[in-house]
C-alpha cells in the first residue's frame, strides 16, 4: 500500500519549465507597484520593505557577477 502512495506522489510532481523559472514579473512588481491608500503603513513596515529591496538588489548583482565570471572562464 505504501509503495502505491509513493508512486502516486512521484507522478503528481509538476516539472518547472524554463519560462516559469525565469519569470521575474513578481520581482519587478514588488519594486514598481503603486502604494495602496487603503493599507495602513508604519515605520517598521517601511523599513522592512526597504531592507528587502536592498537585499534583492544585492542578490541580483551577485548573481550577475557570478554568471559573468562563469562565462568568462
Amino acid at each position: 500500500m505504501s509503495e502505491d502512495k509513493q508512486t502516486e506522489q512521484k507522478s503528481e510532481k509538476v516539472k518547472l519549465t524554463a519560462k516559469e523559472a525565469f519569470d521575474f514579473g513578481p520581482v519587478f512588481g514588488y519594486f514598481f507597484r503603486k502604494k495602496d491608500p487603503n493599507r495602513h503603513s508604519n515605520f517598521n513596515l517601511k523599513v522592512m520593505h526597504g531592507i528587502n529591496k536592498i537585499s534583492i538588489i544585492m542578490f541580483l548583482i551577485a548573481l550577475t557577477v557570478m554568471i559573468i565570471r562563469f562565462i568568462s572562464r
